[in-house]
This record gives C-alpha cells, structure tokens and sequence, in this order.
C-alpha cells in the first residue's frame, strides 16, 4: 500500500515520448540509456562497417527509392499483363510448395483453384495442388505484390502501375474488402460469388475508366496525402480509399455499362475501406525496385512472408531470399476468436513498411491503436524508434505529428544488426484453418534470423568485392 501513498518515482527505458508524457504529469522520472543487445558476427559487422563502398551505395539506394513515382496506367488480367499461364498461382511471400503452406494460403490457393475452373470441388483442388499440377510462384517474381495469402490467378484483374522516372512497373490483383475474403484464407461460395462479379463487372470498368482518364492517378500524391489525414498507409486506408474513390468516379459513371453495374462499383469502392491498399503495395514496389542490385548498399528491399516463412532481400544482393519461420502477431481479434485462431504472419503487405509507412509511421495514425492494439504513445514511440533502423527520411511522406519529419526510410541492415531492435509491421490476421477468413490485426516483427542471413551474405560479399 505504501507504493500508492506517494507520488510515483519512474525509471523509464527507451524513446522519449514515455518520459516526456510522465514529466509532463509531474512525475519524478529517472531515463535509463538501455537498448537490447546487438547481434551478429563481429567480424561481419567490421566488415560491412568499413565496407567503403557502403556509405555511397546506401545513397544511391535512398535516392532511387525516394525519386520513383508511382502512376496509375491500366487495369489487366493478369493472364494478358503477366502472361501468366493457365495452372499457374502466384502468392505472398518466398517461395513455398503446398506440403509447407499454412492455412490461410491453402484456403487462398483452393478457392484460386475453385474460381478458375481448375477444380469441381474442395477435394479435387487439394488433389491437384498436392500433385503438383498446379505450379506456384512468388508474387515478388513477377513484379506482383498482394496482401495476405496474395494468391493472384490469371483471370484476376490487376492494377497496373508505372514509374515515370525509370519506366519500371509493378502489379497488384484488387481489394475483395474485409472478413471472409480469398486472401484470408477463405473459398466459400460468398466468396467465389465475389471473385466471379469482380471478373465480370469490376474489372472491365475499372479498366475503361482508367484508360479514360485525361491524366493518369498519381498514387504517389495519393499516398502522401493519406499520412496528412490519420492513415498509416497499411492497415488503415480509410483517407486514402476515399481520395481514389473521388478521382474515379467522374471516369466510372461515364464507362459505357448498365447503370446497376456502375452503382454496385462505386458502392463497392465506397464500402471497402482497404480497397486502397492494393495501389499503395504496388507503389512501394516500384521504389524499392529501383533500388535492387546496389552493390555495396546494406538497405533492404523485400520484407514478405507466406504464412510459414518470412522473407526478406536487400539491395547489395539482388534476388536472394533470407528467411525464418514468421512470427505470429498479437493484437486484438474479431468476435470470439482469440490468440490460438490466428496463424503466422502472411502477405507482401509489408513492402509498406519497407517503404517506410505502415508499421513505421504509426505516429501519423494514432486512431490506428484502435484497430492493432496498443496506445497513442506506443504508436508515437514505435516511429521514433524505426528513425534508428533506416538510412534517411524520405520527405515525401511527412508525419504531422512530428513536426512534418519525413518518414524512416530504408531500413539498414547494419543498423537492425547493431540495435538489435526488428522493424514493426502492422498486419491483418487470417486463422490458421483454411476457409475460416481474417480474425483479427495486430502487430509483429520479423524473425532476426532473416536479418542474421543477410548480414552474413552481404559481409560475405564485401569481402570478395
């Protein structure tokens, strides 16, 4: 009882937004430089260190990331953009085959399977790809991001984008909305429904009023703005759906369609409010594509998982993968799912945060807490801590809240090494069972094995350089 009748005395570890929140209540706090440790080979770490090369590498990697634009120029099959073959499934993440896949991606990988025509039933679908007659292959190889189980089939529609400063371009199927949805893990006749009307209706229109537009969506700008208006560009999109929504809609009521196909669109767009998500994906992927192959450069350029593994690339060695088994997020979960529900972490959702939003700039979205868990100064701190894992602040992307400081940018693999603190990712949770859908969101970090990998690979590469 004695500790409650006196004012408290505080020690706190960490960020300063704790200590200043407590100081400002009058409390007597005591700030204890603490961090957790390090890891690592030493002579690894010493080689990357004085790596010449690094400092100027990094640069060229911050600054191609930070120049990439990001317009809206088409919406394609993926069958005719990709020239994605019949019997072929892309999905979230590094590589996999269907022995290994979790869950949710089994469940994405039969409705794909279902939705195609490939397979009559649940059962036949679970033949074809335990037989291997169905092949898969990463989203990432195909210059191809999608959220969750990211299973993307040919005859789904894909948002094209382009960077006008290299040409390069990078794709995304589109946003089915929330619940029990394909990329969840979900295949119940809701669901194909959906995915046959999103076919049919909404992606022709989409197409025609895309290509209708007088000057392509700058979904850069778009994404920009969000962070000026309470979305962290992740999991929450609320902002940002409603600013696209607004620049389609003159050219979708135009689309020469029945009037009832162009209401349920718009309706559509209206009630999902993550239908921005999968442009915000693919503009990242531009960016950090333009930044692949930097001999020399420590930045990572791929964070992924699968539901098994996560995965991760950096600039200075190209293609290759370093993985771990993904975490599982904690969070806060849907009616009366809990912990035992969710399965491991999924999806290439986040290339945000390799892009530096997101998880990275939770500050910029307080009301996210309400959606991941935490508190307003987890979110504020999480920020400020992620400025300690990148290489610069990308001036494009501002956080009011912090004095329009540009977001971290360009997570370092060195400096993950030498902190020993992971980047944080905010995240949607699909269960763990097939065909059960999104339990809940929630927050996670990668495994440091991922991390331990690729300073191994890229202190390896220094020295034969």
């Amino acid at each position: 009882m004695s500790l409650l009748s006196g004012p408290p005395a505080v020690v706190a570890a960490g960020v300063d937004v704790f200590s200043a929140a407590l100081r400002a209540q009058g409390a007597d706090v005591h700030d204890v430089d603490w961090r957790p440790p390090g890891f690592g080979d030493p002579a690894d770490l010493a080689a990357l260190a004085l790596d010449r090369r690094r400092a100027a590498a990094n640069r060229t990697a911050v600054e191609r990331v930070m120049a990439a634009g990001s317009r809206l120029v088409d919406v394609r099959p993926a069958r005719d953009v990709l020239g994605l073959p019949d019997r072929t499934l892309l999905h979230a993440g590094p590589p996999i085959g269907w022995d290994d896949a979790s869950g949710p991606l089994r469940g994405a990988l039969i409705g794909a399977c279902l939705f195609e025509g490939w397979a009559s039933s649940v059962e036949d679908a679970e033949r074809v790809l335990a037989a291997g007659e169905v092949a898969l292959d990463p989203c990432h190889h195909h210059r191809t991001v999608g959220p969750m189980a990211g299973v993307t089939s040919p005859s789904m529609w894909l948002w094209c984008l382009e960077d006008p400063v290299t040409g390069g371009q990078a794709f995304c199927n589109l946003n089915e909305g929330l619940g029990k949805v394909l990329r969840m893990g979900a295949y119940n006749d809701e669901v194909l429904t959906r995915l046959a009307w999103m076919r049919d209706v909404l992606g022709p229109v989409l197409q025609a009023a895309v290509r209708s537009m007088a000057e392509p969506l700058d979904v850069k700008a778009v994404l920009a703005q969000m962070l000026q208006m309470g979305d962290e560009g992740h999991n929450r999109n609320r902002a940002g759906s409603l600013m696209t929504l607004r620049e389609l809609s003159p050219a979708v009521v135009e689309v020469d369609a029945p009037s009832s196909d162009i209401a349920a669109v718009l309706r559509f767009i209206g009630g999902n409010e993550h239908f921005f998500l999968n442009l915000g994906m693919p503009t990242a992927k531009l960016a950090l594509d333009a930044a692949r192959d930097v001999s020399g450069s420590t930045m990572v350029t791929v964070m992924s998982r699968n539901g098994t593994e996560f995965g991760i690339r950096t600039a200075g060695t190209g293609d290759r993968w370093f993985t771990g088994p993904a975490n599982t997020p904690v969070g806060l979960f849907l009616g009366d799912y809990g912990p035992d529900d969710a399965n491991p972490d999924i999806g290439d959702s986040a290339i945000m945060e390799t892009y530096g939003v997101g998880g990275f700039t939770m500050a910029a979205a307080p009301a996210i807490v309400r959606f991941v868990g935490g508190t307003v100064p987890d979110a504020l701190a999480t920020t400020e801590r992620m400025y300690q894992l990148t290489l610069a602040e990308n001036p494009a992307m501002q956080v009011p809240i912090l004095g329009f400081r540009g977001s971290p940018t360009g997570i370092d693999v060195l400096a993950v090494a030498r902190t020993g603190w992971l980047p944080q990712i905010n995240t949607g949770m699909a269960g763990r069972v097939a065909g059960t859908g999104q339990v809940g969101a929630g927050l996670v970090q990668p495994p440091q094995q991922c991390f331990e990998q690729a300073l191994a690979a890229l202190a390896q590469e220094s020295r034969t350089a």
